[in-house]
This record gives C-alpha cells, structure tokens and sequence, in this order.
C-alpha cells in the first residue's frame, strides 16, 4: 500500500485566503475557532466577500468572539448582513447588543448551553459546512494541532463538510485528541501572526483576601479548575505554598503556569490522567503558549470530556473554584446577566459546579468580591436577574467577607449565612428584604 507523501499533500492544499474561501456558497453555515482558535486571515476573507455583497445569508455559530471576529464578521458593515449566534457572550458582542437595544434590530442570537454540551451541537443538531480554525504547523506525520482551543474545534472540525485550517508556527503543538490530520483538510493558509495573549489579572486587594480563605479549602493532592482574573489570580497566588495540586480545567492560564514552574502543580495525585495537565481551552502569554508547545504534560480534549460531570466526578479531592456575577439569598447563582441583557453565559460553570459536587471529597466553590461598580452595588442579591447554578446544588460561596457552605441549610439559614458575608454597607437592605417575604 503507498503511503501518503503528507509534504506534497499540504503543498497542495497551501493557498490563499481569499482562495480557500472562494468556494463558500450562499447560505452556508459556518463556524469558527473559539478564542485564540480564531484565523484572523480566513474570516477577514470571508468578511470581505460579505462586505462585497458576494456572500450572503451566512448562518455564523462562535463562541468568545475577540479581535479576529470583532474585525471582520462581527464589524460594522459585516454583522447586519449575517445571520449571527454566540455561544458565549464576549467584549465585541457587548458594544453589538448596546446597538441592537438602541435600534430595536436584532443582530446577534445567543444560545444557551453548557461548554460541555456545546460539541454535541455539531455532532447532532447544526449541520456545519464549513469551519475554520488556527492551528500548530503540521509534524511529519501530516498532523496539526489544535493547541490552544480543543473545546469544540476538534469535533466541529470533523463534522463540518469543509475544513479550512491556518498554519500559525505561535500556535503551540499540544497532545491528547488535540491533532487533526492534512487529508482531513480542504485548503491550508500561512499566517505567521503574534496569538492573542490574556496574562493573568493581578489579583485585588478583595481577590487576595478571598484566595486566603479559598486556599485552606483545598488539600495538597487536589485537582483544581479555576478561571481567570482577579480573584483567580488572587487564588493561585495564595495556593503557591501547596504540593502535588493536578489539573483538570476547562480553562488553562498563565497563572497555572506559573504554578506548575513553581513545582506546585505536577499532578501525581490526580485520579484521572496522572501527571497530566488537561484542560480544553487556553488563555494565557507567549510564554505560557511556548511552555506548552511539545510539552508531552499537556492533553487537551474536547469540552464534551473535560466538562462531563461523569469525567470530573472521577477526581477525588476534585475543587472547583468559580466566580459569579451576583448569588441570591436563596443560593442561586448568576454568572452571565447583568441588567437586561446576557452579559457572558453559563460557559462550564454548572458542568463543575455538579462535577465537583459528585466527586469523592470535592468541592464546589464560588467566590465574588462582596460589591460591583466601585461598591455601589451588593453582590449578594435578595433574588438573581437569571440563574447560572441551581440552588440545589451551590455549596461553598466566599467574599472578602467570609466563607459559608449552604448544602444542607434551610432557606432561612442561608439567607442568615449569605447576609453575613455581604458588605456590610449592604446587610440592613438585605435583611430587610428578606423579612419582607418571611425569609428569616
């Protein structure tokens, strides 16, 4: 049997942008990388023919839009004549919606669903024609690597009809189910350009205060998840004097970088994957995307596996460490709506949020500073604008004021519990609240 000779495979594929998207048609549905997974070449392109009237009716499916998107399908010009979803509300989507509210014209469609669900769209319900995506250059085997963004590329990759990648030689090559093959692929593009970098946040003075509450929670052994920003970053930095921490994440950044140079992070203990660090989606510096590049401690999977309950219930000591918009007095989360308007989305929250709580000794947290808009505001609500995580089964919330864990509380009881660690400018408000439905 003769071999395929994938050096003359990927010169052959290898064209332009404005080539490899000529064979898009009307009507088409299509899909793009998430994140730092975005091709800023290819949807530039892409923009161009529906700027120029010479694509029309796209039906577009994008989850955490950023630079790449916001210039090209998402700009001015471009997104009135698409036919735009987000699976996750990002910073461009945020200005889209300010304008569609002034106009009354809709411009963008949000989806509702779980990070861990989000494959599963593509397996059984949207019919994908095309789907384009940055990936690593190919080894010499004739494989990519997805690198930084796993989460649904790697399933919408192989659903899609058409699958147009961007060789970028920034985008690390990392292991696990993270390659996709050249004869997998229609048409290859070069483009060479810096990836996106999101460092970690430095923490606030209530992010400090709050990992030093967090930290005691979590055991030497653990396997953490974590976000990103500034009570995360307040986290990881009160976590720097723990031992054999592992990862299984849906969400890698830099801080947990710096927490694996450290030595803190080596993952021995870890049920599932030991030694491993899995996660399906990165964020972080070009320091942290090189130290992840051939770096065989790295597996990323799809979203479908990282944030399956039944996956992360596996870990003992599995801790799990969100944050949210507002918590009700009730113990409901919201970590996507402010006002109006979907601010973010439930992303993998929930799908930790029951994972951990099904784990041998895990724990579920969710930690938010106490205030909002420079403290004018509480963070801790006499009933939430939308729910992220159900009452059922939040445990552990913690602000600079304090840490309560609400399983097994009456109503009362955690009302009593969440008042105590609101900012105290708030807790007369909320208490009145409170008695005013008989509460407490």
């Amino acid at each position: 049997m003769r071999s395929v000779n994938v050096a003359e495979a990927y010169a052959a594929k290898l064209t332009t942008a404005e080539k490899a998207v000529a064979t898009l048609a009307d009507g088409e549905t299509i899909s793009a990388g998430m994140a730092i997974g975005q091709p800023p070449a290819l949807l530039a392109a892409i923009a161009a023919r529906v700027r120029a009237d010479d694509l029309k009716r796209l039906r577009l499916y994008y989850k955490i839009a950023m630079e790449p998107l916001a210039k090209s399908l998402l700009a001015d010009g471009v997104v009135e004549k698409i036919d735009a979803h987000s699976l996750f509300i990002g910073g461009p989507d945020h200005e889209i919606i300010k304008r569609q509210a002034a106009s009354g014209r809709k411009l963008v469609s949000f989806v509702p669903v779980h990070f861990s669900q989000v494959p599963r769209l593509f397996e059984e319900l949207i019919a994908l024609d095309t789907f384009v995506v940055t990936v690593s250059p190919m080894d010499k085997s004739g494989y990519f690597s997805l690198g930084t963004n796993n989460d649904f590329a790697s399933v919408a990759a192989r659903r899609a009809k058409r699958l147009i990648v961007e060789v970028n030689r920034h985008m690390p090559r990392v292991f696990g189910q993270s390659h996709i093959h050249v004869g997998e692929v229609a048409a290859i593009v070069e483009n060479h350009v810096p990836l996106i970098e999101a460092g970690a946040a430095d923490p606030s003075a209530e992010g400090r205060i709050i990992g030093s509450l967090v930290a005691p929670m979590v055991p030497n052994g653990a396997t953490v998840q974590l976000g990103i920003g500034k009570i995360p970053s307040g986290v990881a930095l009160a976590l720097e004097r723990h031992a054999d921490l592992g990862i299984h994440t849906e969400l890698f950044s830099s801080a947990m970088a710096e927490l694996i140079l450290k030595g803190v992070i080596n993952g021995s203990r870890k049920t599932l994957h030991p030694r491993k660090h899995v996660f399906t989606v990165a964020f972080g510096t070009a320091d942290s995307y090189a130290f992840m590049d051939d770096n065989p401690a790295f597996e990323s999977y799809p979203s479908s596996y990282v944030n399956d309950i039944r996956t992360i219930a596996q870990h003992d000591d599995f801790i799990s460490i969100n944050t949210a918009i507002e918590v009700d007095l009730y113990g409901q989360v919201n970590a996507e709506f402010i006002g109006d308007h979907e601010y973010s989305g439930s992303g993998g929250q929930f799908d930790f949020v029951k994972g951990a709580s099904l784990a041998r000794r895990g724990k579920s947290i969710i930690a938010l500073q106490s205030t909002a808009r420079k403290g004018t505001v509480s963070s801790i609500v006499p009933k939430v604008a939308m729910v992220t995580d159900v009452r059922m089964d939040v445990e552990w919330v913690v602000t600079e004021h304090g840490a309560v864990n609400l399983r097994g509380k009456s109503t009362k009881e955690r009302a009593e519990a969440l008042i105590g660690i609101a900012h105290p400018d708030f807790r007369a408000e909320l208490t009145a609240a409170a008695r005013r439905v008989t509460l407490i």
